[in-house]
């Protein structure tokens, strides 16, 4: 699903215009940046957390040089899932 498929869907299920919709998800996903940009994760109860991750500095192989690199400490957004959102998608998903 893409972010206009989410859009007519939300759309459709409301009721709502597709213009206030995007705007709508456009400024949800803006503030969930935004909050990780400045170091704060975001918690939704039920659906799962947006947070930040901090990847320690680490020592790599260059392969086509044979050379060592040194990857220094950074910080990663990530999503972990609730609990009931893994098991909702684990019980219903059909292969």
């Amino acid at each position: 699903m893409t972010k206009a498929d989410l859009i007519n869907e939300i759309s459709k299920k409301t009721g709502v215009e597709k213009v206030a919709v995007k705007e709508t998800v456009e400024t949800f996903m803006d503030t969930i940046k935004d909050s990780l940009v400045s170091g704060n994760n975001v918690y939704l109860r039920g659906f799962g957390s947006f947070i930040v991750k901090k990847r320690a500095e680490k020592t790599a192989r260059n392969i086509s040089k044979n050379t060592t690199i040194v990857i220094p400490e950074h910080f990663i957004p990530s999503f972990k899932p609730s609990k009931t959102f893994i098991n909702n998608v684990k019980e219903n998903v059909k292969s």
